[in-house]
């Protein structure tokens, strides 16, 4: 496996530009753009592929990929007290637990978005 291949590729469509863009998340951002996505994620590799190369021939340092990474599936997060408050109340009325509630807010946001 090249060391590109650890990095996450994303070929999305993008409704304001009428046209695929790819990005590498963590490593790069929007950085090609074209109207057919195979040859957008081809375009994409090559450039991550210069990146990685550059950052080597330069000694800088590589951001973490997420291939190896491991999560905890913790984390904090600051809402505000009126928020907290809302969710609280929201968990209450559904008879479950202010975890689970934003699990099941989080999940659903990610899966109506793709």
């Amino acid at each position: 496996m090249k060391i590109a291949d650890q990095y996450i590729k994303l070929v999305e469509w993008s409704e304001e530009d009428q046209c695929y863009i790819g990005s590498s998340p963590g490593f790069i951002g929007s950085c090609c753009h074209g109207s057919d996505e195979t040859e957008v994620y081809k375009q994409l590799c090559s450039i991550v592929d210069e990146w990685v190369d550059i950052h080597q021939k330069e000694e800088l340092p590589l951001p973490e990929s997420v291939v190896n990474k491991s999560f905890s599936g913790k984390f904090v997060i600051r809402v505000g007290k009126d928020l907290h408050k809302a969710l609280a109340i929201k968990a209450a009325r559904s008879d479950e637990s202010l975890n689970s509630l934003c699990v099941n807010l989080l999940r659903n946001s990610i899966v109506r978005k793709g």
